[in-house]
């Protein structure tokens, strides 16, 4: 006997906060890859709502400091060495450039730039 509709239980969309900049061609590809695969994504324009040296030193948590850092920066390439957490954190909250991107947040996981196996895991 076939169930109904109303008897099968309701799949929730996974919920995901998406620290990106629109314009960036990686963010736009990890955008792509997560709503392909249903999750519901809540969007944070990091040049627009700039991230506070609180929430990325909360963000970041025990991780590598220097996975979030944008090796791609003109700022971050003239250094030619990786500053202290305590100065990329600092440099990150004014330079929203020098955070790599995007920072997707769902799970309690965050996952930094496009990473297929970290975001598939979410």
């Amino acid at each position: 006997m076939p169930t109904k509709k109303a008897d099968r239980p309701v799949r929730r969309r996974k919920v995901i906060h998406f620290l990106h900049k629109p314009d960036c061609s990686t963010c736009r590809k990890a955008r792509k890859f997560l709503e392909k695969r249903g999750f519901q994504l809540y969007f944070r324009d990091l040049a627009k709502q700039r991230l506070s040296a609180t929430e990325l030193e909360k963000l970041i948590g025990k991780r590598d400091y220097t996975d979030f850092l944008n090796p791609r920066n003109e700022l971050f390439r003239k250094k030619h060495y990786p500053p202290s957490r305590r100065e990329a954190i600092r440099l990150m909250a004014q330079e929203p450039n020098l955070i790599r991107r995007p920072v997707i947040v769902g799970g309690g996981r965050v996952v930094v730039g496009f990473d297929e196996n970290g975001m598939a895991r979410l």
